[in-house]
């Protein structure tokens, strides 16, 4: 079997001899010689490890000129692709942080189209002709949404955290929670951020239970901050006891003592208005007088990435005057993005309406039900021995480390077949274009309709019907 491997190595073509063939000169004649030689590189090393791994009784690669040039301009075509792309969220998890998050407004993209292309006055006032600042053109519509003192705007909420705690307890302690040191994917973890802060963590109560004695009893003349973070992610059940906001405000002014709150997720509207589960509101969080607030503009907000800080004025001003503000300050799109979202949020039905996140997270049932419906329609009919489609219920999830208990009812499209292994149905999904990814749950395919944008019903229901044709063949 070696000897037979090392025969079949000797007869991979040279970078060289390809190159020089007819066919790859003709490609070069319209792609870069870089991105070829490329291609050529990684399909000859595909070759290589693909004949390394043949066990007895294998079918060997064939390494025929016609074969490994049609690699080589597939694999071409793969790499002149830009890597971010349009997908399509077929998955129901509605912050789905692999695929971006919140989708943004078409208001916000027609901000993009008359500003993103101009000078703008991001740093100018136009009244005086001096020099002004960029978080003017968000700071007072969130005070105004909010009934915040001041305002700013970083890069994302855990830079938020980051500058907070620097500014307000650098060298000294910030006591928290044991049951709110939350993990947030793996890379934001509040006890990181603090130590990267310079404040000392001090830990008090047990996980599942926590009083105002566990607060009182360790504040001391290091003190500096009283922290409730809002544990977005997860839920802890049963045997609990947990210290309010006001409860924790009221200690900090026996003692002086300014109280932060990290909501993570934060949210302008109450969604349990609308049929889920009832979470803290920034403006709830202002009018019972946290001190500082920090959550994201990208999760239940349905904005930008950014991270966004209210609170009392000389606080904020303070936060503003950070060193560290130059490193996490935002560019000018994420500007108009967060203005955009937010002057939306105005009127809550228009927001609803139009930012897709709360529309998502809103729709109906029944609406569901008929966008299954026409989804379903503009299959139209296919071969069913390659392809069974039916419709059935299901659930969708919040994602983004928002509401993780609440499921939403749905309805999804299940696709099944005999012949085709689910696997290759959720990767022929996957490579259409723009790539559709669904969910495969016990040999079934489901694809969501809840996360899938009107606009791209016909877009999946193409990507199905080729699926379906393709029957058994091998996706390339």
């Amino acid at each position: 079997m070696e000897d037979n491997k090392n025969l079949i190595f000797r007869q991979i073509p040279s970078v060289d001899y390809l190159l020089e063939s007819s066919p790859i000169k003709r490609v070069l004649l319209t792609t870069p010689r870089s991105l070829v030689l490329r291609a050529i590189r990684q399909v000859l090393d595909d070759i290589r490890t693909r004949i390394e791994r043949t066990q007895m009784g294998d079918e060997l690669p064939d390494l025929g000129l016609n074969n490994v040039v049609d690699q080589i301009v597939k694999r071409v075509s793969i790499l002149s692709q830009p890597r971010l792309r349009h997908v399509i969220n077929a998955t129901g998890v509605i912050l789905h942080t692999n695929l971006g998050r919140s989708p943004l407004s078409r208001r916000v993209i027609a901000g993009f189209n008359s500003l993103a292309g101009c000078y703008s006055n991001l740093e100018y006032d136009l009244r005086t002709g001096k020099r002004g600042s960029r978080y003017v053109h968000v700071e007072e519509i969130l005070m105004e949404l909010t009934g915040a003192e001041g305002a700013m705007v970083v890069n994302n909420n855990a830079a938020a955290v980051l500058i907070a705690m620097d500014t307000i307890a650098k060298d000294r302690e910030v006591i928290i929670s044991r049951g709110q040191l939350v993990a947030i994917g793996g890379s934001f973890r509040i006890p990181e951020v603090m130590k990267k802060s310079g404040a000392s963590m001090l830990e008090v109560g047990t996980t599942n239970k926590t009083s105002v004695n566990d607060y009182e009893s360790v504040i001391g003349p290091d003190t500096a901050l009283l922290l409730k973070v809002h544990t977005s992610n997860f839920r802890i059940v049963g045997f609990t006891e947990e210290v309010g906001l006001e409860e924790l405000i009221a200690l900090g002014k026996k003692y002086s003592l300014p109280v932060m709150e990290d909501l993570g997720s934060g949210c302008l509207i109450d969604f349990s208005r609308y049929g889920l589960k009832k979470e803290p509101t920034v403006q709830d969080s202002v009018a019972k007088g946290a001190d500082i607030i920090t959550f994201s503009g990208d999760k239940m907000l349905g904005g930008p990435q950014c991270g966004i800080i209210l609170g009392k004025k000389e606080i904020v001003s303070a936060i503003k005057a950070n060193q560290l503000n130059r490193a996490l300050r935002v560019d000018k799109l994420t500007l108009i993005a967060l203005q955009e979202t937010l002057d939306t949020y105005r009127y809550e039905q228009r927001a609803i309406r139009q930012i897709p996140t709360l529309r998502m997270l809103c729709q109906s049932y029944q609406g569901l039900c008929r966008k299954a419906k026409r989804l379903l329609n503009l299959i139209g009919e296919i071969d069913e021995d390659n392809l069974s489609i039916g419709l059935c219920d299901g659930f969708s999830r919040v994602g983004g480390g928002a509401m993780p208990l609440e499921e939403l009812r749905s309805r999804l499209l299940c696709l099944t077949t005999q012949r085709i292994p689910a696997h290759y149905i959720v990767e022929s999904l996957r490579s259409h274009g723009p790539p559709i990814i669904a969910r495969l749950e016990k040999d079934q395919v489901l694809l969501d309709v809840r996360t899938i944008q009107e606009k791209e019903l016909k877009i999946v229901a193409e990507a199905i019907r080729k699926t379906a044709e393709k029957g058994t063949e091998r996706i390339s």
